[in-house]
């Protein structure tokens, strides 16, 4: 079985990408999110801001980002909130998306059931 070589400049690289951090401490950014940009890239800008605010001209969801940076998820949770930060962008969750804390209680979910299969 041969193995692919692992690029050794790929951590490095993100880890410069994002100034060092790993994490957000928000939580407006999961991956069904959509991100619309407010306005158009300027100078000045990391070059994976500005391609964000390019894919951003329409409602784009956050794995979609991921997906066509070819970057992890944490990493564009990161510079998402840079550009949030800055008033670059927007974030909204899709109709009927509902943060997890809002959601019913799993045992009583269970209860629920439960007593759905007794009837």
């Amino acid at each position: 079985m041969t193995r692919k070589p692992v690029d050794v400049g790929f951590p490095d690289r993100l880890y410069m990408v994002t100034g060092g951090r790993s994490r957000v401490d928000d939580t407006t950014f999961d991956l069904v999110t959509l991100i619309v940009s407010e306005s158009d890239p300027t100078a000045g800008l990391q070059s994976e801001h500005v391609r964000i605010l390019e894919l951003c001209r329409h409602p784009t969801a956050v794995v979609e980002i991921s997906a066509e940076l070819k970057m992890p998820v944490t990493v564009v949770r990161i510079l998402l909130a840079d550009l949030h930060a800055m008033g670059r962008i927007t974030a909204r969750h899709p109709r009927g998306a509902r943060p997890a804390a809002s959601l019913p209680d799993s045992d009583l979910l269970k209860e629920v059931l439960h007593g759905l299969r007794n009837l």
